[in-house]
């Protein structure tokens, strides 16, 4: 849903460079079942040009409806809710009982200040996060060191937006190439990166970027911050042990490595023995994964996403 929006963001923004008046709207509260979670946004145009989903195309033609009607206020943001008959819920496809309610806000050439800085701001992967007073209708961005959840009271909007996580797999096997597939599915940006140039010429998984290199250096220039996971599964410890050496002394929110008890345990004698600190070497996730008994790469790869996917969850 992050990169969801990042599009809808950069698409608004190409709009007002036009010198076209988008309207960018944002889920900011639902009721009983909903389609799009909270925060899911689109961008559109009166004509009828969209980008980004509310509902997946009922309540987006439904608000099309209303703006070629005039009944949505330009001046300043609105609220609009969708779904709150049975109705509606049955006209627009909502979920029995579910309602959204959005904020519409008008873009013009003005909104430039900030959707420039706050474009910029998530391709240098920071966090930014927009506040829109539904009072005065003024929208102001404040920084953030960490991404926050969507607040909205009544006259008040604050929305965090922060950069796509970003995996870095080490080795380009067909492991590589399943948990690739998984993780693009679940909105990850994957980078893999491998020694041999000959693996990434047979690379036979889905569009990502592949970098030949030494695993230390990717690790420390491509995938370093904590919007960043990075992931050993070549089974040689001379490649996987220089990717982990350098990503465990960086700010990756996850350091995984594939193998074993056993090779794990030896791993980490390894590490130590290379000078580790024991601190680092505790923030190692291995074996990788879940234990669910996986063996298939397919299985691997479930496991080692419902691990991330638990750890994310429970830090909110």
């Amino acid at each position: 849903m992050q990169t969801d929006n990042h599009a809808v963001l950069a698409q608004a923004k190409k709009w007002c460079l036009d010198g076209l008046t988008p309207w960018l709207c944002t889920i900011v509260k639902t009721v009983g079942s909903s389609p799009r979670p909270i925060g899911s946004m689109l961008t559109c145009l009166k004509s009828g040009e969209i980008t980004g989903s509310l509902s997946g195309g009922c309540v987006e033609e439904d608000f099309l409806e209303r703006l070629s009607q005039g009944e949505v206020d330009s001046r300043r943001p609105q609220l609009i809710e969708f779904g709150v008959s049975p109705q509606q819920n049955e006209k627009l496809g909502l979920p029995c009982g579910g309602s959204l309610i959005v904020l519409a806000q008008q873009l013009e050439t003005a909104s430039l200040t900030w959707l420039l800085p706050l474009v910029k701001s998530i391709q240098q992967r920071k966090c930014l996060i927009r506040n829109v007073d539904l009072t005065s209708g003024d929208t102001v961005l404040h920084d953030s060191e960490h991404f926050t959840q969507l607040e909205f009271e009544k006259d008040r909007l604050s929305q965090c937006f922060g950069p796509q996580m970003r995996m870095l797999l080490v080795g380009a096997g067909q492991l590589s190439q399943t948990l690739a597939e998984l993780a693009l599915a679940m909105d990850y940006e994957v980078l893999i990166t491998d020694t041999r140039q000959a693996m990434l010429d047979q690379w036979s998984g889905p569009a990502v970027t592949l970098i030949q290199g030494m695993p230390d250096d990717v690790a420390l220039s491509r995938a370093a911050d904590r919007f960043s996971i990075v992931i050993t599964l070549t089974h040689d410890p001379r490649i996987d042990d220089m990717a982990l050496m350098a990503a465990l002394e960086t700010d990756a929110w996850y350091v995984g490595a594939l193998g074993s008890l056993r090779t794990t345990g030896e791993r980490k004698k390894r590490l130590r023995a290379l000078g580790l600190a024991s601190e680092a070497i505790d923030r190692l996730h291995a074996p990788v994964g879940l234990a669910i008994g996986s063996k298939t790469p397919v299985e691997i790869a479930v496991s080692i996403m419902a691990q991330i996917t638990q750890l994310r969850r429970s830090a909110g």
